[in-house]
């Protein structure tokens, strides 16, 4: 039995966790679902509290309602990616003590996510899927980070050379670098294009999620993926530079 007393999570001890889990399990909303993040992953931090909410979220992905499984493997997804990032005190030696101590509910969390991953997820969904798979196998940096600018459309890194700050974009404006705010600017804002990687030449990680775009059919997906995983320029000195490469930079 969980002592959450001695637990704490974003806001400090973890005693009303128990309770916020009851809600949830008797009448999901969206509300306290958000309160559940905001305790246990806030901004990819997490908590003592957090691990220990594994068995329960592993039990919530097996509930038999779509909408509550896939929240209960994003958020520990996410626990897990912010466990293998050290922003958190969790059980054992660091992200691989977590996951000696949680394998069979990591082991479980994984099998929901690959099967709500396969079972007709929007773009925004898979994405966000894709990320939790990543979270939940131990990959580091992209299980936090490649949901986020897919979903967003945009990535915020650094140039290798002069150190701008840039925006990458990918999505309905088109497929750019930025030096400036071009979403926010009322004026015409500088911009260089994308230059996306060829998929037969791609390999790691941006080989495999590419593949698995495609396969699962999510085409527009694995088109985003060739420009994340592909080459930009910085519109303020003109550096070429990888772009997964500058996200990677940040971690």
């Amino acid at each position: 039995m969980t002592d959450w007393s001695r637990l704490s999570h974003a806001y400090g001890p973890a005693d009303d966790i128990p309770d916020l889990l009851a809600r949830i399990g008797s009448a999901p909303t969206a509300e306290l679902w958000s309160d559940l993040w905001a305790a246990l992953c806030h901004q990819g931090s997490v908590y003592p509290a957090s691990f220990a909410a594994l068995p329960w979220l592993a039990g919530r992905a097996r509930c038999g309602e779509r909408e509550q499984e896939v929240q209960a493997v994003l958020l520990a997804g996410a626990i897990l990616a912010g466990a293998g990032a050290g922003a958190g005190a969790g059980p054992g030696d660091g992200a691989g003590g977590v996951r000696a101590v949680f394998a069979a509910e990591a082991e479980d969390l994984l099998a929901a996510a690959n099967r709500h991953l396969r079972g007709g997820a929007d773009a925004t969904d898979y994405v966000h899927l894709l990320g939790a798979v990543l979270g939940l196998e131990g990959v580091p940096g992209w299980g936090e980070e490649l949901a986020w600018g897919i979903a967003n459309e945009e990535y915020q890194v650094a140039c290798p050379d002069c150190e701008a700050d840039l925006f990458i974009a990918l999505g309905e404006r088109g497929f750019f670098s930025a030096a400036d705010d071009y979403a926010l600017s009322d004026g015409a804002v500088e911009t260089r294009p994308l230059r996306p990687a060829d998929p037969a030449a791609l390999d790691g990680i941006g080989r495999r999620l590419h593949d698995l775009a495609l396969a699962d059919g999510q085409r527009e997906v694995a088109h985003v993926l060739t420009h994340v995983f592909g080459h930009g320029t910085c519109p303020s000195c003109e550096a070429r530079f990888a772009v997964a490469d500058r996200i990677a930079a940040d971690w």
